[in-house]
């Protein structure tokens, strides 16, 4: 009786997944690409990738996906993919954002990576909609030459394709790529192409069929500071006597021309602009408001080279480090302050309590190659749940503080390839009886009602010899 059952089963699964793969090369075969044009921003280290597509829908069966494709060397620096659908005409136009995920597809052209943008509403058989991509791509540019003295100027690689890589037949296409500077050392040509100023145009070029792809290799110079955080460890720590505690420690490189020869503090001093300049004098960490308690300190102690302006929107914290880094130095800092609870702690209508933070890293135009954050939540709490906006590795702990009986319980979420878009909310929910936040200062006031019952009995008690 049994394999009758499993050879059902099998068929059912063979067929579902038949039907499953007809249905995913049938959209790759109906829809087509009426016009594309990519926008490339190499002007810092963190590349960034405008996509403008209008879609149409040649088939005969309305379809709700459109695949992205990605050759698998960008994907391996791929940090986050956005994808937005113009809605309404003229000036009562609105972008509507959608859900965007990696898929798997089989016979993959040369390792080609996918990502499905899922539709709102199904394109139906002969219309078209505007799709605005945005996607952003990590350690992408490459130091060429790979060191550089104090004087030089910071010249780089990066590596594209002139077409775009997509499963659909692209009708007509065109792509801009802007450089940080006018000196550009070299640049692939692909006819028709042509430089001005600091923007490189590739195009239009048309009716090209899927996968067209041809590469091409720029070099330029991009002096801007290749700030990279190896990793981050960002600690919240929940008290519910009225303040949130923030930790934050941070392993910084600059990523970019490795400096070699020594370094002379008095060019550096005279002459900032032609001697080191791709170094990374300062950093700008951008805190909530109503911050307090700040420090900065590193394993020396504490950093007086700060800055700290606040208003009612935000807080601004212009940090120094004690050297400047150049290519292929490191600091490591730690970064402290304090914020008033009910400014990010609520109550759900079932009671349970929820902590309303920020994920990603504080500093402005990082790379954060591995982040952990903790969330500490009060001893005596129990059933805690995380929500990201994106996926994140999770898991419990425990930690041990002062006065702590059965420890602290610690959420931890890890996640790697961080860039400043993954800068949003996410929330930690928990539920908490009131009666364990007497639990501390009844332990305190019992060890003093003991000692004090220990003195008064030292003291009547006579331990002499004497009769």
């Amino acid at each position: 009786m049994d394999a009758p059952i499993r050879a059902r089963e099998a068929l059912g699964f063979i067929l579902f997944s038949l039907l499953f793969s007809i249905c995913r090369s049938s959209s790759l075969n109906h829809l087509l690409i009426s016009n594309a044009e990519r926008r490339i921003d190499l002007s810092s280290h963190i590349v960034k990738v405008y996509l403008t597509l209008k879609v149409e829908n040649a088939g005969s069966t309305p379809t709700s996906e459109v695949f992205l494709s990605f050759p698998p060397t960008q994907v391996d620096h791929l940090a986050t993919v956005e994808a937005l659908v113009t809605k309404g005409k003229r000036k009562k136009t609105t972008l509507v954002r959608l859900d965007v995920k990696p898929t798997e597809l089989p016979d993959a052209p040369n390792d080609a990576k996918y990502f499905t943008i899922y539709l709102a509403n199904p394109l139906k058989s002969g219309e078209s909609t505007t799709l605005e991509v945005l996607y952003l791509l990590t350690h992408s540019q490459e130091p060429f030459p790979a060191e550089i003295a104090q004087s030089e100027s910071q010249l780089v690689y990066y590596r594209d394709s002139a077409l775009i890589l997509s499963p659909y037949h692209i009708k007509q296409q065109t792509t801009f790529i802007k450089t940080p500077s006018t000196k550009v050392e070299s640049f692939t040509r692909v006819e028709p192409s042509n430089r001005a100023g600091t923007e490189i145009k590739y195009g239009p070029y048309e009716d090209h069929p899927p996968y067209s792809f041809s590469p091409i290799l720029i070099h330029f110079e991009n002096n801007s500071p290749f700030a990279v955080v190896e990793e981050l460890v960002r600690e919240v720590e929940i008290s519910h006597w009225g303040n949130l505690q923030v930790t934050e420690q941070y392993t910084l490189v600059h990523a970019g021309a490795r400096h070699k020869g020594v370094f002379s503090r008095v060019d550096f001093q005279s002459r900032p602009t032609l001697n080191g300049a791709s170094s990374l004098r300062y950093l700008l960490a951008r805190l909530p408001p109503r911050v307090h308690s700040v420090y900065y300190r590193d394993e020396i102690g504490n950093i007086s080279s700060s800055h700290l302006r606040t208003d009612s929107r935000k807080s601004e914290l212009e940090i120094e480090p004690r050297y400047p880094l150049f290519g292929g130095w490191k600091a490591t800092f730690v970064i402290g302050y304090g914020l008033p609870l009910q400014d990010f702690l609520f109550e759900t209508s079932d009671d349970r309590r929820y902590l309303n933070f920020t994920f990603g890293c504080p500093l402005l135009e990082t790379v954060v190659d591995k982040l952990t954050v903790k969330v500490v939540l009060p001893e005596g709490s129990k059933d805690p749940s995380a929500v990201v906006p994106f996926p994140v590795e999770q898991h419990l702990e425990t930690k041990y503080s002062y006065l702590d009986v059965v420890g602290r319980t610690v959420v931890v979420m890890e996640k790697k390839n961080l860039v400043p878009t993954h800068n949003s909310h996410f929330q930690v929910y928990y539920t908490f009886k009131p009666i364990f936040m007497l639990a501390e200062p009844l332990m305190l006031a019992s060890a003093f009602f003991l000692f004090f019952v220990a003195c008064v009995a030292y003291l009547h008690i006579d331990l002499s010899i004497r009769k």
